[in-house]
């Protein structure tokens, strides 16, 4: 590899993005860091309408071929994703967590587009973020110092050319792959629906089924004196397709208060909150921890004789629960919330309880087939990105003609 140099000696500017007011009627779309993906891939159609002052529009206008660097981010993951604009997003502004890089070409651009998008720069952008209330952030200048191969441009231009035709050819299998996964979950919702559900089934509201158990508010300040260390589940601890307990909490709670609020085997964990396509599904406690317990944000639905834990946590999964928990939770502009009053209101189907068991049992059977599948195309889906990431890091960093075989056809 070539001596390297600094970004800022093939800049020709550098610039931060603007938010502007309120839409008003005669308004800019601002593209915003979530409008750029992890690979670098722009989608402007989501771009937010926002007022911008005459200074603004024309500090923030974008042209074909400039780079947006997000360089502000909850997540090392984010910081320094780079968007590349095209024809659809030029014209756009940009928000004031991005900096926009233009450079002397598009051709030129198109080539550091791989380069930012690469382990080489993300390396030392991790390097040089710092942490604010939070955040992990970079700033225009650091962004300049940059260490950066020096490469000639007709090279640039063949390793632009090499990456165009193998990363979107690999593109294309992951999109591929990602359709089978989406055909999988179709398949998995079916396989709930026939297995579980029959017409012959009567319905009782949850209400007569089960009791809902309020979890805990979380309080440093208060008084300790009598307290007890107990692990408690956060809403991240609950996830639509089971539990992840790698970072469980632990807060110091009233003997008594922890007694109320501790978690049974055989629970139904329910989030009050979350994407409208999760809220109301339900997730199976196992007793995996013992004396847990739970937030306030979290509904801990404990079933009584008439119907199993395991049966109501796969019926939360079902296209009649969706449903209903679609049309009846609260909307925001991204998130949804659910209450007590209309969890308690479902109508359950309710087969006798031996039968519930057996139609877990059923569905169990033909849903651990469909998790295999699913994970064998999620591990591809992984290998093939990671292709594509060496590929990106072989050719940008000067070793284009080490790479002889091509990636997919």
């Amino acid at each position: 590899m070539s001596h390297p140099l600094r970004l800022k000696h093939v800049l020709l500017s550098s610039t931060s993005g603007a938010w502007g007011n309120e839409a008003t009627g005669e308004d800019t779309p601002v593209i915003r860091s979530t409008e750029i993906d992890s690979d670098g891939n722009l989608n402007a159609r989501y771009a937010e309408l926002r007022s911008l002052t005459a200074s603004e529009k024309k500090q923030t206008e974008l042209r074909k071929g400039d780079l947006l660097v997000v360089k502000s981010s909850g997540s090392d993951t984010h910081l320094g994703k780079v968007g590349y604009v095209d024809e659809k997003s030029q014209g756009m502004g940009f928000s004031n967590f991005l900096q926009r890089l233009r450079f002397p070409s598009v051709q030129y651009s198109r080539y550091y587009w791989y380069l930012l998008n690469s382990v080489y720069i993300k390396d030392q952008i991790r390097y040089l973020g710092t942490t604010t209330t939070g955040l992990q952030n970079i700033t225009g200048n650091l962004l300049g110092e940059l260490r950066i191969p020096k490469m000639e441009v007709s090279k640039q231009r063949k390793i632009v050319d090499f990456l165009d035709t193998e990363t979107s050819a690999i593109d294309q299998v992951v999109r591929l792959r990602r359709i089978q996964l989406d055909l999988l979950a179709e398949r998995e919702r079916a396989a709930i629906d026939r297995i579980l559900i029959s017409e012959s089934d009567r319905k009782i509201p949850l209400s007569r089924l089960c009791r809902i158990q309020t979890g805990i508010v979380i309080d440093s300040g208060r008084n300790t004196e009598g307290h007890e260390l107990r692990p408690y589940l956060r809403v991240a601890n609950v996830k639509a397709d089971g539990l992840d307990l790698t970072d469980v909490k632990y807060t110091l709670v009233d003997r008594t208060l922890a007694k109320r609020t501790e978690l049974r085997n055989g629970d139904v964990l329910m989030t009050e909150g979350g994407d409208i396509d999760k809220l109301g599904r339900g997730t199976l406690w196992s007793d995996e921890i013992a004396g847990c317990l739970h937030q306030n944000h979290i509904f801990a639905v404990r079933p009584g004789p008439h119907i199993s834990g395991g049966y109501l946590a796969l019926l939360t999964r079902t296209t009649l629960a969706r449903t209903y928990f679609e049309m009846t939770g609260t909307k925001t502009t991204k998130l949804a919330s659910t209450s007590i009053s209309k969890i308690l209101a479902f109508n359950v189907p309710l087969p006798p309880r031996n039968e519930q068991e057996q139609r877990v049992q059923a569905a169990e059977k033909e849903l651990s087939e469909i998790s295999r599948l699913t994970t064998a195309l999620n591990k591809q889906i992984d290998l093939l990105i990671e292709r594509r990431q060496a590929l990106i890091m072989a050719a940008v960093t000067g070793q284009l003609d080490a790479i002889t075989t091509p990636t997919v056809h």
